[in-house]
């Protein structure tokens, strides 16, 4: 090896370990898991008149404890590393609006490429990128993040160079009241333990109170502060703040994680699934207000013009990540020489989103694909539900996000590849659950998905399988409690002024 190729090799690993080092990036979520089998929050299977139901309360509720005219502001503090943050943050918006419309004014930043100060902070969606591709880098600083050094190092490195720049974030005003807002909700890892000390500074510049909460870590803390965990199956420290309002868990595991962190069982944490966009929402909600009916395998299919024929769908998240050309050409040609009729018309068909891959695109569309498959190839798409509920089976990346959707589906899932440390956990969630299973080699994924295909009743328990693990209402749950406890403060804050 030369100099020149050494230092091109070598390079991006030294700046992995120092943009990590410094701000132990978003890579250092966790793997994947649910609520506990034993103890949901919320039965998958929702009646229509029981969403009615309390859609009805929480609008009665409201109009009875607020002022018409009261507009409530929420900031949502993130950052784009990985598109999870983003998806929930949007999902908790639109899940207020369809609650409460009208009533809530949100404002979404993503912090660290808005207001970090200079590189590395204002660089953590390259970083995130970079860790991906060098993923045992990922896996390295993850356990690294997890000591006390590294945690602390954290926090240092934050607090000194972040702390005015996150202010003035958290200081803007909204159009409605020309004010800060009225509620923070942190949807990142890497939004809590700055975030709240500015907050609490905040308030007590502004004669601000808690109330005397005893778990309270930030006492001059008077703005409502919330955590949201995207994360599934394990999270990272920076995850929990005992000086929170509510912590919202998805599952038992984070819920232990949680109270070993010192937040209280009884008063923070709170436990529903992950925030999810709406077209997975059930559809009663997500349709409201429009007059359509619920969407059968055989008409998605005709309103996405697609044959109606056994269907796998293919995702290499995003980015397109995985080797998604390898697995889509063996996987394409193993279904099309399954054919078993003489006529011309394909027997199974395969969708392949690449995301933003646009190399695998051109790729996959200049192949020669057999008789007997009917191959779609499509880029980003911004109707994942769609195809979702228009396919049998997924054969994807082992993110939590299209883990989580396709569970709500009813998809079984073929996992070929996940990041150490962050994704791990996810594969054993799904095999344990009984709905999909894992394998990297091109060859094994494509016999696989061709035996399920040939089996209904595999498919059919498979199916059953991911459904019992789904959480559709997740969502809702969390953005009525939201709303309750903005609707709280802001009645108590008016009697205190009228006290005065």
């Amino acid at each position: 090896m030369t100099t020149r190729q050494a230092a091109r090799w070598s390079a991006p690993f030294i700046i992995v370990c120092i943009q990590s080092l410094v701000l132990l990036s978003d890579a250092f979520s966790t793997s994947f898991g649910w609520q506990g089998k034993g103890s949901p929050s919320h039965s998958q299977l929702i009646a229509t008149d029981t969403i009615a139901t309390r859609l009805e309360s929480a609008n009665t509720k409201f109009h009875a404890d607020t002022d018409r005219d009261d507009v409530y502001t929420v900031q949502i503090l993130m950052s784009d590393t990985g598109g999870g943050h983003r998806a929930s943050a949007d999902a908790l918006e639109d899940a207020l609006e369809s609650l409460y419309p009208g009533k809530f004014e949100c404002d979404i930043v993503d912090i660290y490429t808005e207001y970090g100060p200079f590189w590395p902070f204002n660089d953590a969606v390259q970083i995130y990128k970079l860790m991906a591709e060098y993923s045992w880098t990922w896996d390295l600083f993850y356990q690294f993040g997890e000591t006390e050094f590294g945690y602390e190092l954290n926090k240092l490195m934050l607090n000194a160079f972040c702390y005015e720049p996150f202010k003035n974030c958290m200081t803007r005003t909204f159009d409605s009241t020309q004010k800060r807002a009225d509620i923070v909700i942190s949807v990142h890892p890497l939004c809590q333990d700055l975030p709240l000390k500015i907050l609490s500074d905040l308030d007590a510049s502004s004669g601000g109170n808690c109330g005397g909460d005893g778990h309270r870590e930030h006492s001059n803390q008077a703005t409502p502060f919330v955590t949201v965990v995207t994360d599934l199956g394990g999270a990272h420290k920076t995850w929990f703040n005992p000086g929170v309002d509510k912590c919202f868990v998805p599952s038992d595991v984070l819920n232990e994680k949680a109270k070993s962190r010192g937040l209280s069982a009884s008063s923070q944490i709170v436990q529903y699934g992950l925030p999810i966009r709406k077209g997975f929402w059930p559809e009663q909600i997500s349709n409201r207000g429009a007059s359509s009916t619920p969407q059968t395998l055989d008409a998605m299919r005709q309103q996405l013009d697609i044959d109606n024929i056994p269907t796998v769908l293919v995702v290499g998240g995003g980015d397109g990540m995985g080797g998604i050309v390898d697995i889509a050409s063996t996987l394409g040609k193993t279904l099309g020489d399954q054919r078993t009729s003489e006529d011309d018309n394909p027997q199974y068909q395969m969708v392949v989103v690449c995301g933003n891959n646009q190399e695998a695109q051109q790729k996959l569309r200049k192949m020669n694909w057999p008789g007997g498959v009917k191959v779609i190839v499509q880029g980003f798409v911004s109707n994942m539900d769609e195809w979702m509920k228009a396919s049998d089976c997924l054969v994807t990346k082992a993110g939590p996000g299209t883990i989580a959707e396709a569970s709500i589906c009813g998809l079984p899932c073929l996992l070929f590849a996940y990041l150490p440390g962050q994704e791990a956990g996810n594969i054993p969630f799904v095999e344990e659950s009984g709905f999909g299973k894992y394998s990297s080699d091109p060859k094994e994924i494509a016999d696989s998905v061709s035996l399920w295909l040939k089996s209904p009743e595999k498919m059919q328990a498979m199916k059953q399988a991911a459904l019992s693990a789904a959480r559709p209402s997740a969502t809702l749950d969390i953005a009525q409690e939201l709303a309750e406890i903005a609707f709280s403060t802001k009645k108590e804050g008016e009697a205190v002024v009228t006290v005065q």
